[in-house]
């Protein structure tokens, strides 16, 4: 008996050791804390509904990062614009351009299969930035002005409603949002003179369920801060990135773009609600809950553009974190509406209160501070981490020039290139607003941040560097040149027991952020 219990004593011993040797093993190969990687889903635009782009994945990390090799990548187009962010779903990928949808195989970069869209009528801007996704269905614009539903199988047109009217320069550039069976989705074109709109969608039968006026008017909330009423008759207020949304409240947040005649502030007296603004809306009605606006009476063409960011600090307040244009990273309290902190996150100057017959420099610019791809949050570190543009334009202001359909600005902007273009990756701390660090890129930074549990932060510039650094201290730990301007999403998901990550590079559209390269997706793996 005191063998046997010797015996057993020894092979558990054994046991526990061969374990021990096992998860050494494991480590010293950088493993990570996830070994069984459950496949995973990448299922909106930024993730998740609030918008913080975190992936609690962990087997690429700090310490194996520079093993990363491309495994694969696919050629989506010819040329054109690439700016959109790739979800993935039930384990297919789903990437948009201009007007092509495609499913791809995560692991090899197959194309499952190729939805083309055929414009009905004019494209004021030919660009989309993604699609949602909603109990088997896919839901994107179209800049002929259409939102469409494919079946996320196939590929075919399940069914198509006109949301805008082009000849007014209207379109439907934004990664719409989908819940509770609506389709969240806006106008673009602030710059052509529209009234811009957020509109919810039936998921089933693409029927509208409610809007909500950007622009008002009459006895609309904020029609009075339009001291001209026909100034809010080319009011602007577009929505072209995409969406976030409190799925406990039940709260849709929504970035409001810049007033039109962009230069032309004293042509439309007034704050210009809901313009450069972040509005709350009810999600099951549209009713108007609350509102920030960033900039009355905008004469810099400072578009609130990029989606909100909720998160909650150590005091329990519920936030929205923006940014905008300007180059400022705004924490606003969602009880109060109060400003918490405002952080610069690119070169600030002004050489006059607004633009002037002259010209005025102004930093950043038109194309400056960030465009269509908000803040992120890493949990972790509780960092908020934002990209930005760092460039001055001279401003013009040479008076009214409204045409519809047409894209005017009621003057000329001239973007500087000396200094060169460049741009910013800033880490900042979301309980104070006070910058942790930050890291000066080659190149504008409009591509989207992707911060990991695995203590990695991914990114990249518009001169196609890939790159990743340690969240918590910035330091830069590897990168990639890619042959194409990096100007839409990353994103990072499992399948099949391996992470992996992909990109969208060879964005070529609105020359100030293109590039060689021709627009493909790319994933990389260890």
């Amino acid at each position: 008996m005191k063998m046997t219990c010797m015996n057993i004593l020894g092979r558990l011993t054994a046991g526990i050791l061969l374990v021990a040797v096992s998860l050494a093993a494991s480590a010293a190969a950088g493993v990570g804390e996830d070994p069984d990687l459950a496949d995973s889903t990448w299922p909106t635009y930024h993730n998740d509904y609030a918008a913080q782009r975190y992936s609690h994945l962990t087997q690429i990390n700090t310490k194996n990062v520079t093993q990363l090799k491309e495994i694969c990548r696919l050629v989506l187009s010819d040329g054109g614009s690439l700016q959109a962010g790739p979800i993935l779903v039930d384990g297919t990928m789903y990437v948009t351009t201009a007007l092509d949808t495609f499913a791809i195989d995560p692991t090899n970069c197959q194309s499952l299969w190729k939805s083309s869209y055929k414009p009905l009528t004019h494209m004021p801007f030919p660009v989309n930035r993604g699609a949602a996704y909603l109990n088997g269905l896919l839901f994107r614009g179209t800049p002929d002005g259409h939102l469409i539903a494919l079946d996320a199988k196939t590929g075919s047109k399940v069914w198509d409603n006109v949301i805008a009217d082009t000849s007014y320069g209207e379109f439907a550039s934004a990664a719409p949002i989908a819940w509770n069976g609506m389709v969240f989705m806006g106008i673009a074109g602030g710059d052509w003179g529209i009234r811009g709109r957020i509109m919810a969608y039936d998921a089933q039968t693409g029927r509208e369920l409610w809007r909500f006026n950007t622009i008002p008017r009459g006895k609309e909330v904020g029609a009075e801060t339009w001291k001209k009423a026909t100034a809010s008759q080319i009011g602007g207020g577009g929505t072209w990135s995409s969406y976030t949304l409190d799925v406990r409240a039940g709260e849709l947040f929504v970035s409001v773009g810049n007033p039109a005649q962009d230069m032309l502030p004293d042509e439309r007296v007034g704050d210009n609600l809901f313009t450069n603004s972040l509005v709350v809306l009810d999600a099951r009605t549209g009713g108007l809950k609350w509102w920030y606006q960033t900039q009355k009476n905008d004469p810099w063409d400072y578009d609130l553009s990029a989606p909100a960011m909720l998160y909650q600090n150590g005091k329990i307040q519920e936030i929205a974190a923006v940014a905008g244009k300007d180059g400022y990273l705004l924490a606003v309290d969602r009880n109060t509406h109060k400003m918490l902190f405002k952080t610069p996150v690119t070169t600030q100057f002004k050489e006059a209160p607004k633009p002037t017959k002259a010209g005025a420099k102004a930093c950043p610019g038109f194309i400056g501070g960030t465009e269509w791809n908000g803040p992120a949050y890493d949990e972790d570190n509780r960092l908020i981490l934002v990209g930005a543009v760092d460039w001055c334009t001279i401003h013009k202001a040479t008076g009214p020039d409204y045409e519809r359909g047409q894209l005017r600005f009621g003057g000329s902007m001239t973007p500087l290139n000396d200094p060169k273009p460049s741009g910013w990756i800033t880490a900042v701390n979301a309980e104070t607003g006070a910058v942790k660090w930050k890291f000066h890129t080659e190149a504008p930074v409009v591509a989207a941040l992707t911060p990991t549990a695995g203590g990695l932060t991914f990114s990249g510039d518009t001169a196609g560097n890939f790159l990743a650094f340690e969240t918590a201290t910035g330091k830069l730990l590897w990168s990639q040149k890619l042959d194409g301007s990096m100007g839409g999403g990353v994103i990072t998901y499992a399948a099949k027991g391996k992470q992996y990550v992909a990109a969208t590079t060879g964005n070529v559209s609105r020359v100030t952020f293109g590039g060689p390269g021709l627009p493909s997706i790319v994933v990389w793996g260890l």
